[in-house]
């Protein structure tokens, strides 16, 4: 933490704050009404934390106003899908804070007349700590309950962590975008107006309910008051997760994670994000505005620097196939789109000259706005950044043999088998992640569209407008490893076919950020 810590206050006394040691660290929570609620978050400039960044006053007021207009009980939504690798604040969170999260849900859902609250995530820890917390708190799915509230796991993906795919994974359907961009706040859970934010945006309101906006707006930048959480990893000697005031310095940051002096770019925001040079990293400060006015993005909150001594276009390449792999495969600037701008970007690295070049910005720029979901924007951004800012390296593959430097691999990534956060006392220890090694195949040859796959693996299938599964062959889900062997015994076609593969396992360069606790970083990886 640099300066007095607010969403990380108790982390240097315990490991996680339980409902007791909570109250005890951040003290009782009175109600507040919805345009009490609404004031409030306007008055702190309270956006969301998640990447979009839009303001949570006016989701606040448009669910409300959905739900009036249509006499129905709204849903409150919390997402801590986090499924970007270069991504760890929420989870550091949720395994650690998860009751200044529910604070800010809890208060939302009572403001609003909710009687419905889902909290959306991804890896096992952060399912354990969320559901103890509700337990702690004496909440539950139960019909009988005032408040249903209930935790909803999904893969580790890409695409899991867009609201989209977290609302229709609560609904019962798989885990991806459904191909149509409709607005939660009108439409969401069930038809629902749904208020859906952030695991960070909803730690945040709790800490200006409790403190007030005058004491909220004493820390950080007068028009982006309070204090943002970041995830540093790159070419860094000390992965973290901080919690810094805005309006800090973006190098001092740099510098308490043990990154090179003068690094050769900054990739800011994440994979969804983009990247700065050298001389920009000394002009900005932490904040969304500042970011974006020198060409970056605060996005999700993810700082990753790389070195003099790597190949910036050789690294950009590893994460832009991890995104091509990452599509769900509904449209064809994501399916298609995607992997050409892999091999665009390949063709440059491997002597595609002028050529390659004018291929890649082409298909960068015809995937933009034209698909299903955000995927394919966010990626085409990555890219486009990365052409802006390390134009004497793409000379050098363009125009001459190369830059001569190795891919050292510094932006971790999911290559299935095990991550680890590094978290001090284990509050996400090592985990397996949600992929198995069974892949499920179809044979068309024998397929009759029977449907059954899709009803009991939505996970996996979905039905095309032919009434016949979408996909060929996909990887298992590991928590749905069971459904799989039954969709395969109850296919009438015998169709289905599971056959087992291997897990690769994850390189120490792709651990996972530790947490910088208390006032002080400490040094654990």
């Amino acid at each position: 933490m640099v300066g007095l810590p607010q969403l990380t206050s108790g982390f240097d006394l315990v490991e996680r704050l339980d409902l007791s040691m909570h109250l005890k660290v951040h003290g009782p929570l009175e109600p507040l009404g919805g345009e009490q609620l609404a004031k409030l978050a306007e008055a702190i400039n309270l956006k969301g934390r998640g990447g979009a960044g839009f303001p949570f006053h006016k989701k606040l007021r448009s669910v409300t106003e959905a739900a009036i207009k249509r006499g129905v009980r709204p849903v409150v939504v919390v997402n801590g899908s986090e499924s970007d690798p270069s991504c760890r604040k929420d989870t550091v969170l949720i395994n650690r804070a998860p009751h200044l999260i529910l604070d800010g849900a809890l208060l939302v859902a009572e403001a609003l007349g909710a009687r419905t609250l889902v909290v959306g995530v991804t890896r096992e820890s952060t399912q354990r700590s969320m559901e103890a917390a509700l337990a702690e708190r004496g909440l539950s799915n139960s019909r009988r309950s005032a408040l249903r509230a209930s935790v909803q796991r999904n893969p580790v993906r890409m695409v899991t962590g867009s609201a989209a795919s977290l609302i229709r994974s609560i609904d019962g359907g798989p885990a991806i975008p459904p191909g149509r961009k409709v607005s939660a706040s009108q439409s969401g859970v069930g038809g629902a107006p749904t208020l859906l934010s952030n695991a960070e945006t909803f730690a945040q309101l709790a800490i200006a309910a409790r403190i007030g906006r005058e004491r909220y707006g004493n820390t950080g930048l007068y028009d982006e008051p309070g204090t943002v959480m970041l995830t540093v990893s790159g070419a860094v000697a000390r992965p973290m997760v901080i919690e810094v005031p805005t309006g800090v310095p973006l190098r001092y940051v740099l510098q308490l994670a043990g990154a090179p002096p003068v690094p050769q770019g900054v990739l800011t925001g994440g994979y969804h994000g983009k990247w700065i040079d050298a001389a920009t990293v000394n002009e900005a400060i932490v904040s969304r505005n500042s970011l974006d006015a020198v060409g970056g993005a605060l996005g999700a909150g993810a700082i990753l620097p790389i070195s003099q001594e790597t190949c910036p276009l050789g690294e950009a390449l590893q994460v832009a196939k991890w995104l091509a792999e990452e599509s769900a495969g509904q449209c064809g600037p994501c399916y298609l789109g995607l992997p050409a701008a892999a091999r665009g970007l390949e063709d440059i690295l491997n002597g595609g000259g002028p050529a390659a070049l004018e291929t890649l910005k082409q298909v960068a720029r015809n995937v933009k706005r034209r698909g299903a979901c955000s995927h394919p924007d966010g990626s085409a951004m990555f890219l486009e950044s990365m052409i802006k800012v390390f134009t004497d390296d793409l000379a050098a593959h363009v125009l001459g043999n190369g830059c001569g430097r190795p891919v050292e691999g510094v932006l971790p990534l999911f290559e299935g088998g095990r991550t680890s956060t590094g978290i001090p006392g284990g509050a996400e220890a090592t985990e397996e992640d949600d992929s198995s090694r069974q892949k499920i195949y179809v044979d068309w040859t024998l397929c009759r569209g029977h449907g059954l796959c899709a009803d009991i693996l939505p996970e996996v299938f979905e039905l095309g407008a032919d009434g016949f599964p979408t996909v060929t062959q996909a990887q298992v889900p590991r928590y749905a490893e069971a459904k799989a062997l039954h969709a395969v015994g109850r296919c009438p076609a015998l169709a289905l076919r599971i056959e087992e593969g291997t897990r690769a396992q994850d390189s120490s360069r792709n651990n996972l950020p530790v947490l910088s606790q208390g006032r002080r970083a400490r040094e654990k990886r």
